[in-house]
């Protein structure tokens, strides 16, 4: 195990430089001008070559990287004209709308999207896993019909149609929840609860219909496998079956995957912050799109490129512990 979880940590770091690479050559080394985007569109061109001096883009272009990379490790010193701010590391530069460091934006941002990614997961997982194990144990009856048509359809429908179904339901019609307004959990753990449920059912049946899927199917496999036709055999009693033998097996890869998707969260729920006015790493990323704020945008690409890394290599670890044969590959 210890050989494996090496191997896996020297792939993931191989990864994250040449996700570094990637990154840094299509915003920085691509097509425009870098400080004029940061000096603004009024900036003359003596202020726009000042700019350029404080950012090094005179240097070579591998040497400007090294300097990307020695901010993202040890951080970095900027010169804004009156004054030397030294940005602590992962420093990704400072934001070319209101001069802040990019990484006090992230960290800003970072609770909500956290907030939205832990409920939502929970969410898929109990509802799919649940689902999928019902579906599998009922197949062949009315039962497995009607969840089999629900996963489809929930796999179907975009997240911006069940959240407006949501908030049409519980909010307007109903009226049992409020418009979610996002407080943080520290400020008020009860109405961060209530305000986060509907992002968190949203976004979560959309997931949870691909776990109810792949549960179906995976406990359908391990149901046919020899042990468990033995185990029967002699007569072990069929919820013991499933609950001591057969789930440990089918819920293996649904774990794995809830791992790897659990990091892509943190940068694909960005139509879910966007419905529900989430302050997440998502609606950031929008809004640095569109305002070409390239350091912030390099900062959350690179964020979530990191944690889905991070979150793949828990998941390979999870099934490893799962199924021993796998550590020894």
């Amino acid at each position: 195990m210890t050989g494996y979880l090496l191997r896996r940590a020297a792939g993931a770091l191989a990864v994250l430089l040449v996700l570094s690479i990637v990154v840094y050559a299509t915003f920085y080394i691509a097509p425009g001008d870098p400080a004029r985007l940061a000096c603004g569109p009024r900036c003359n061109p003596e202020q726009i070559a000042q700019v350029r001096a404080q950012l090094s883009l005179g240097d070579p272009v591998y040497v400007q990287y090294w300097h990307f990379l020695q901010g993202i490790v040890a951080g970095h010193d900027y010169s804004t004209g009156t004054a030397v701010l030294h940005c602590d590391a992962p420093c990704f530069g400072l934001s070319y709308q209101n001069n802040q460091q990019v990484t006090d934006m992230l960290i800003e941002r970072l609770p909500a999207t956290a907030s939205l990614a832990v409920g939502a997961m929970a969410v898929a997982l109990l509802l799919g896993t649940a689902t999928g194990l019902l579906s599998a144990l009922r197949r062949g009856g009315i039962t497995e019909r009607v969840l089999t048509w629900l996963t489809l359809a929930g796999t179907a429908t975009p997240v911006f149609i069940s959240g407006l179904g949501l908030l049409m339901l519980f909010c307007a019609y109903l009226a049992w929840l409020p418009f979610p307004t996002y407080v943080p959990l520290t400020d008020d753990p009860e109405q961060w609860a209530w305000n986060m449920l509907l992002p968190w059912a949203a976004l979560g049946l959309l997931e949870s219909a691909k776990y109810a899927r792949l549960m179906r199917s995976s406990t359908l496999e391990t149901l046919a496998e020899d042990h468990i036709r033995t185990f029967r055999a002699y007569g072990v009693a069929e919820r013991k079956l499933v609950t001591r033998h057969a789930l440990r097996g089918a819920v293996a890869p649904v774990v794995a995957l809830s791992a790897a998707d659990f990091g892509s969260m943190f940068g694909g729920a960005v139509l879910t912050e966007m419905m529900f006015g989430l302050p997440g790493i998502g609606a950031l990323l929008v809004h640095a799109t569109t305002t070409l704020d390239l350091p912030v945008v390099v900062a959350v690409v690179m964020v979530t490129g990191t944690a889905v890394v991070v979150a793949n290599i828990v998941a390979d670890v999870l099934y490893a512990a799962a199924d021993r044969r796998v550590a020894l590959r």
